[in-house]
């Protein structure tokens, strides 16, 4: 397994496999490779199974475990059931983020093929507001999520992007886990470094005060150190990125776009490294180098807090003090 300067050992790969999508999610920012494309035919830019696998097999070489799929949105691509057939032969632990638009046809699939693990986006339980941010229907991702329950595909964590539209859902989501055995909501800081719109950020010391003000057990997770809320029936997790030099220093994942780029950090875009057209050996040494320049964003890179992460504004919208999650077991 190899290490960073910072002695952060790299455990992860996220691999981007295609830039196109058939949602257009505001606050979408493509792994930081800024917006997505419309879905419709393969682009030529996107990797090949063969270069997928590839990329797994030597990263596995390298001590890396985990793999996750992301896009855009992997489902548009027909090939993806056998691309996560082709990794599971290195690496086992197989997950994937989706906007779940087409995950109701496909979850047993991809579960046959040697999917573990399923990312869900669900910003509102609300359709009229739901295609207002996502550009999609509702109904379609709930029953992909209900789908992905029944085959199996477990815990499936619903991802909510908490920023000035979405904040007043946080009470309703968590209601929403707390009634579905399986289901895990994971809050995700909107990244206005990534996106803009900054003026849609909200105060997260505030979303944390109010979940432990709710929450009936407070956890908190070796990976970057995450809090988990616990409430009746529901386990909440918050994300909280922007700003945090703890989140940076426990980081143990490395990137690929979908040109099969190598990428130390979702934030920057100057550390890309292509291993298109390698050799196998040309490729390891890129993974060596990726992650031996990797710098952690916040506290080395920036100085956490630093240059353009807005303060919190004194009147940023808050959570209903209302009372917490009604429903529960």
């Amino acid at each position: 397994m190899l290490s960073d300067a910072f002695g952060r050992e790299v455990t992860d790969i996220r691999i981007s496999v295609t830039k196109r999508c058939n949602f257009t999610c505001a606050y979408c920012h493509d792994e930081g490779q800024g917006p997505t494309s419309r879905a419709g035919h393969r682009d030529p830019e996107e990797m090949t199974l063969e270069e997928i696998e590839r990329l797994v097999r030597l990263s596995r070489e390298l001590g890396i475990r985990s793999v996750k799929f992301t896009g855009g949105e992997p489902l548009v691509r027909p090939d993806m059931e056998a691309i996560i057939d082709r990794t599971v032969r290195h690496i086992p632990d197989v997950s994937l983020t989706t906007n779940g638009a087409m995950l109701e046809h496909r979850a047993e699939p991809l579960r046959d093929a040697g999917l573990k693990r399923v990312n869900v986006s669900v910003d509102s339980l609300d359709p009229d507001q739901f295609r207002s941010i996502r550009g999609g229907a509702l109904a379609p991702v709930l029953r992909g999520v209900r789908e992905a329950l029944r085959v199996g595909l477990k815990p499936v964590k619903l991802n909510l992007v908490v920023f000035r539209s979405t904040l007043e859902n946080v009470p309703a989501m968590i209601d929403y886990v707390g009634s579905e055995d399986g289901l895990r909501l994971q809050l995700i800081e909107f990244m206005p470094e990534l996106v803009a719109h900054r003026e849609w950020m909200v105060d997260i010391t505030a979303v944390k005060s109010w979940l432990e003000a709710h929450a009936s057990r407070v956890l908190v997770r070796e990976m970057h150190h995450r809090r988990v809320y616990l409430f009746r029936g529901a386990e909440v997790e918050l994300v909280d990125p922007v700003g945090n030099a703890e989140f940076c220093a426990n980081c143990h994942r490395i990137r690929v776009t979908h040109r099969g780029e190598l990428k130390g950090c979702l934030n920057r875009n100057d550390d890309l490294i292509a291993t298109r057209g390698l050799g196998d050996e040309a490729v390891r040494d890129a993974l060596r180098r990726v992650i031996a320049h990797r710098i952690p964003y916040y506290g080395a890179y920036r100085p956490a807090g630093g240059a353009g992460i807005p303060a919190a504004e004194p009147q940023l919208p808050m959570l209903s003090p209302r009372a917490g999650p009604s429903r529960g077991r």
